[in-house]
């Protein structure tokens, strides 16, 4: 014979689990009909890893390839955890493949851990032929920024506290929707383009491409940067393939700018290692990002003052 208290007990627990549970993650389109300025067909979307090779951290990564229809993946924290807060996560791959699970899903994951929103942008590459490697993937982040601002009520989320995420080309991406926000760079199609697609802030991960190293690391002209600039939060190694200077010549023009912004350099680290934690300290970025959020206030209980 079961205890009364014993069952009791059990649906109280049963309750409990299913109101920690996180919403399933949705799938929606940026644009309702062919991507602006695409003329040329593509072949299928396709994963470009093969097992067991290029692994990070000992595991195997989705270098996606052929996107021509982008996405945005929406994954909520639990409700008991959700502050309101969310950040559009740009995943990179040199804008020629996305590293979708390895800098998307995967920092989805940590984002709900901490109560944050995450929304990985499914963006346009490899690059297109006779325009800039970042003007289809801009078209698709300056979308994604008011789709995202637009749904802010119906997903519970505080419009002024939707920041931009991006990893190697990914982080060249978010920091050029953070500096190119005013006018859209395609031609608006509905209401969601008269929304604001400034990011309330910025993180940077090995960034990419933010520099000229031909021209003494000047800051890269699709980059100009204002005080108008959101706080901007970075991190990368100085072993970086990708040149350390990179990164330090767009924290000067921050800095000239008085933007906010915390920079984070490690001696070793290299690039394109995500979250996963490995023996390089590098890899524990996510804690100190974390803190940096916090600080700002951007991980506060959804409705605190």
């Amino acid at each position: 014979m079961r205890r009364p208290w014993l069952v009791v007990a059990l649906a109280a627990m049963a309750a409990l689990n299913v109101q920690a549970a996180a919403p399933k993650p949705v799938t929606m389109k940026l644009w309702p009909e062919t991507p602006p300025g695409e003329t040329k067909a593509l072949g299928p979307e396709h994963d470009t890893s093969k097992p067991g090779e290029g692994l990070v951290a000992g595991k195997d990564l989705i270098r996606l390839a052929n996107v021509s229809q982008p996405t945005l993946e929406v994954r909520r924290p639990a409700a008991d955890k959700d502050t309101g807060a969310a950040v559009l996560v740009c995943p990179g791959g040199g804008y020629n493949i996305l590293a979708m699970d390895l800098e998307g899903t995967e920092i989805c994951d940590w984002l709900n851990s901490i109560g944050v929103t995450g929304v990985v942008l499914k963006y346009r590459v490899p690059r297109r032929e006779g325009r800039a490697p970042h003007a289809a993937p801009l078209e698709d982040a300056q979308r994604a920024m008011g789709i995202v601002r637009s749904h802010a009520g119906e997903w519970g989320l505080d419009p002024h506290r939707i920041g931009v995420m991006g990893f190697s080309a990914g982080g060249h991406l978010a920091a050029t929707l953070s500096n190119q926000y005013t006018n859209r760079t395609y031609t608006a199609i509905d209401s969601v383009d008269a929304v604001s697609c400034r990011p309330d802030f910025t993180l940077l991960i090995y960034p990419a491409y933010l520099t000229d190293p031909k021209s003494g690391d000047v800051v890269n002209p699709e980059l100009p940067v204002t005080s108008a600039t959101p706080p901007t939060f970075v991190v990368i190694a100085q072993d970086d393939p990708v040149r350390v200077e990179n990164a330090l010549g767009y924290v000067g023009a921050l800095q000239k700018s008085k933007v906010p912004m915390e920079l984070h350099v490690f001696p070793t680290g290299g690039h394109g290692y995500g979250l996963r934690k490995t023996a390089e300290p590098i890899t524990g970025w996510p804690s100190i990002a974390s803190v940096w959020l916090e600080r700002r206030g951007l991980l506060k209980p959804a409705g605190a003052k």
